[in-house]
């Protein structure tokens, strides 16, 4: 269980740092792809915090269907970026 919550506090930094760089990036560029991933990102950070959150913190309780609904949000914001944002 100590490596799994390893992995999963892991999984939730890079997220979070793979976000802050890309809307980092966004500030510097304007380039509005940069903004929609930034977003999507700091959605899978959040979703990772939840499960981390899930299977860790608070195992009697099931996030899970909280996590799916954080992920499809995610997903959503990026696949409006690519699909209906145009530069």
């Amino acid at each position: 269980m100590m490596v799994a919550s390893l992995i999963y506090g892991l999984c939730a930094a890079t997220s979070a740092v793979c976000a802050g760089m890309l809307l980092g990036a966004y500030r510097l560029k304007k380039y509005r792809l940069l903004l929609w991933s930034g977003l999507c990102f700091v959605g899978l950070a959040v979703n990772n915090v939840i499960l981390v959150l899930d299977k860790v913190i608070l195992p009697d309780i099931d996030l899970s269907s909280m996590r799916l609904l954080v992920a499809l949000i995610a997903m959503t914001v990026l696949l409006y970026g690519l699909i209906w944002d145009t530069e």
